[in-house]
């Protein structure tokens, strides 16, 4: 074989795979998988052939076509459900297959119109060629009704448990796409709201307070260069020029994080100092310390940067804890530790005990620490204020790196309960893979498996009405067995000669499926005559023969009577 004729034999034994195993790209676990069940197949098909007396080439042709049929069922579900509906009934080893063919078909096979005309037609072959192959005038309608209920037990039930199993994974995962959908929707929604509230919170507050700002750094800086103001007022003068200027910048950073959800430039003061976030903690301290109170600074752990609104809750946490210790412990020494942890930094300020109220004490609001904790939760850390050991009063605050977002309402990962834990591609959604069947199989009991127990329980009642069916058809073929055979004894009672009818009311009218296939076996019959065959009770000397008894009637009496054994 040359080079081209391997490539061509190549890409025909590709193409006939991608064929066959279209419309999914089958993975090596599949492919073990559907090898393994279609040589199991095959073997239980080429044994039940050879329990059932096959033997020769029947045997290996039977397995094979087990074998090819389970392997063609994924691909053509409609035509092999045909096919192994028309073969069952001609090769008992094809009931296997049946089932599992019935299960394919059942979840394969869309639209409702066209799974029951598939399962119609099958239904149809396999009943129609069971007629033929077993035909007898007296029970055709026994043999029809046994007949169903096998194809229902076989085919019809697995079908039904497998497309109301396959339905309802589609519907969830129709579902969950659509709650991701909600929720991402929904999550833009409120961004949008959030961002119009802040751009309108940022706005006035830019109109009112700026406004107001700026006219207190005008006035105070003409007052400034008053040449009528002493040097102590002046320097007074000067403080609160500063702080008006800071307070502007601080003011605008504050707008710009509302307007915008980030971190805007850093502002400095004239000093060429951050004026606020971790960096500007080190300002405050220097400003406490400016103003007469003994304030120790330490910094713990390697530096890290924070999310902008984390660094700006550290720097008002250490802002407002330094102003209630001006207010409430004035003199009191101050502590003000800043720890780098590896998950977190922690922010902890400690004043002394409180000595003397100072006159004209501003009185607080008692909102300044309440405004802290809801900073804090609102990116994830917490807030702790109170009675320090020791004496004193103590403020402490954890903060993460970074920003953690509220969780929603519903969370995508977790509804329903069944959401795949892969992201898909690219977005961080979450998806739906198609091996949720196996874990509602290997979580059953939780309320993962309650659509599946819905479905098991709707088999399982189709399956009990097929076995209470067949039960009953059990006593019936039970019960009819009677009406087809005679002892030994009564078979010498009859005479030959004796009238039709007075024959007939002395045996069993033999209309049951249990005589089936024993006409026209044995000697030849009389001619014209019209003869009724039945079972001995008795036991044949061959397990592979039966003894029967034939009477032949002829002109209104019995002209012959015989005895013999058959082969079934």
């Amino acid at each position: 074989m040359n080079a081209s004729s391997k490539i061509r034999t190549g890409w025909t034994i590709r193409a006939g795979w991608a064929w066959l195993a279209a419309p999914e790209l089958w993975s090596r676990k599949r492919i073990a998988g559907e090898v393994v069940l279609a040589l199991v197949l095959g073997l239980m098909a080429a044994g039940t052939e050879e329990l059932t007396g096959s033997t020769g080439l029947r045997l290996p042709v039977v397995g094979a076509a087990a074998a090819l049929l389970s392997l063609l069922r994924r691909r053509m579900p409609a035509p092999v459900l045909a096919a192994t509906g028309a073969l069952a009934p001609l090769l008992s080893g094809l009931a296997p297959l049946l089932m599992v063919v019935g299960w394919s078909a059942g979840r394969r096979i869309l639209g409702a119109g066209r799974a029951l005309a598939a399962f119609t037609v099958a239904y149809g072959l396999f009943v129609g060629i069971m007629l033929v192959d077993s035909w007898s005038e007296q029970t055709p309608m026994t043999l029809v009704l046994l007949s169903t209920l096998y194809f229902l037990a076989t085919a019809v039930v697995p079908g039904l448990a497998s497309r109301y199993w396959t339905q309802r994974r589609t519907l969830l995962h129709t579902l969950q796409q659509r709650n991701i959908q909600l929720l991402r929707e929904r999550t833009m929604v409120e961004g949008q709201a959030r961002l119009r509230e802040r751009q309108r919170i940022a706005q006035d507050m830019h109109d009112s307070l700026g406004h107001q700002l700026a006219l207190i750094s005008v006035h105070t800086g003409a007052l400034e260069v008053d040449p009528e103001l002493t040097p102590r007022q002046r320097e007074a003068v000067s403080v609160l020029r500063d702080a008006s200027v800071t307070a502007m910048h601080e003011l605008r950073e504050v707008v710009g994080i509302l307007r915008d959800g980030v971190e805007g430039p850093a502002a400095v003061d004239e000093s060429g100092r951050v004026a606020r976030g971790t960096a500007g903690i080190e300002g405050l301290v220097e400003a406490a310390r400016a103003a007469g109170n003994t304030v120790e600074l330490r910094c713990k752990g390697e530096v890290r940067a924070l999310a902008a609104a984390a660094d700006h809750a550290a720097y008002r946490i250490v802002q407002e804890a330094l102003t209630n210790a001006y207010k409430h412990a004035p003199g009191a020494p101050i502590e003000v530790e800043l720890r780098y942890e590896p998950d977190s930094v922690v922010v902890e300020i400690v004043s002394g005990a409180a000595g003397a109220p100072a006159p004209g004490e501003v009185v607080s609001g008692g909102q300044g620490l309440t405004g802290l904790r809801e900073r804090a939760r609102l990116v994830g850390g917490i807030v702790h204020a109170g009675p320090a050991d020791g004496g004193g009063f103590r403020v402490a605050g954890v903060l993460p790196y970074g920003v953690v977002e509220a969780a929603p309402f519903v969370v995508a990962e977790d509804d329903f309960r069944q959401q795949s834990p892969k992201p898909s591609l690219g977005n961080g959604d979450p998806v739906m893979d198609w091996t949720v069947s196996e874990r509602e199989l290997a979580m059953g009991g939780k309320s993962n498996g309650g659509g599946f127990a819905v479905g098991c329980g709707i088999a399982l009642a189709a399956l009990l009405v097929l076995v209470v069916a067949g039960v009953f058809g059990l006593f019936f073929l039970v019960g009819s067995v009677n009406d087809g055979m005679i002892d030994p004894a009564d078979y010498e009672k009859v005479e030959v000669g004796a009238p039709e009818e007075e024959v007939r009311d002395q045996l069993p009218s033999g209309d049951t499926i249990t005589t089936t296939g024993l006409s026209g076996k044995g000697p030849k019959e009389p001619k014209d005559s019209e003869c009724l065959v039945l079972m001995s009770s008795a036991v044949g000397e061959d397990i592979e023969t039966e003894p029967v008894f034939r009477f032949c009637f002829k002109g209104g009496k019995l002209i012959e009577k015989k005895s013999y054994e058959v082969s079934r």
